[in-house]
């Protein structure tokens, strides 16, 4: 299964509460902060509602 790695590249200041906990939910603690999650489409999903946020790059193995 492939990996996405998501980094969070812009402030959640002045954004609604949903994407803000969106962007907890995908594990990101602070700005500039990358984690890596398998590719699933409820994650697309989330990563589609924060996608002005967030960078998404493929994972390399």
């Amino acid at each position: 299964m492939a990996k996405l790695r998501v980094t969070w590249v812009k402030s959640a200041i002045r954004r609604r509460a949903d994407q803000k906990q969106t962007i907890r939910a995908l594990g990101l603690r602070r700005l500039g902060h990358t984690v890596e999650h398998s590719d699933s489409p409820s994650l697309r999903g989330m990563l589609h509602k924060v996608h002005h946020l967030i960078a998404v790059e493929e994972a390399q193995d």
